[in-house]
């Protein structure tokens, strides 16, 4: 998230309170705020992908976006709060779609993972990196929450260092830390998933 105008900032904060107190005029407003940030965390996000891959980060952004503010639920406390339920709602996304995709596959050969230097064969039975990787999340997430978190606003958001320390209220030192030990600890989790 570029720093962007301090008036931007409440302006965000300020609108997610009014669509949160039912005021659905400050979705449109809203839209017009966020949606060129989210379209930059969407493309961050589709670089990482293999070639031909054929959801677009306009499609991706559209639909977490739709899936943002339908949640009724959600407590927006900010905007480095929305920013962060915006990662884990692509995740759900591009899992979503990963899902799908298997869904339509027959057999299939292996495919190389890719996150970030990490790259791992997967067994034909896990074609799909998104949903590997999801799986692996969801174990680390059970032990380390905080570095599943950050796995996922890095990986799904395309957040950086510093985004992320403001989304988790840690400093960008504990960021780079963790980042370095869920990518290790999900790279050693997805060697030993392959081999078996």
């Amino acid at each position: 998230m570029p720093p962007g105008p301090t008036g931007q900032r409440g302006n965000v904060t300020l609108l997610l309170h009014r669509l949160k107190e039912g005021h659905s005029e400050a979705a449109e407003s809203l839209v017009a705020l966020v949606y060129p940030e989210l379209h930059r965390m969407a493309a961050a996000r589709m670089r990482g992908e293999r070639q031909g891959h054929t959801l677009q980060p306009t499609a991706l952004v559209n639909e977490a976006y739709m899936r943002l503010v339908d949640q009724t639920r959600v407590d927006w406390k900010d905007r480095a709060h929305f920013y962060a339920v915006a990662a884990r709602t692509m995740r759900r996304v591009l899992v979503d779609y990963a899902r799908e995709r298997l869904a339509g596959k027959r057999g299939g050969g292996q495919e190389k993972l890719n996150i970030d230097w990490i790259e791992i064969e997967a067994t034909p039975e896990k074609v799909d990196e998104m949903l590997v990787i999801d799986e692996a999340l969801t174990r680390l997430q059970t032990f380390d929450p905080q570095q599943a978190s950050i796995f996922e606003m890095r990986y799904f958001g395309g957040m950086s260092v510093r985004e992320t320390a403001a989304a988790l209220g840690i400093s960008a030192r504990t960021v780079d830390r963790d980042w370095a030990l869920a990518k290790a600890w999900l790279a050693r989790e997805l060697s030993q998933g392959t081999a078996s």
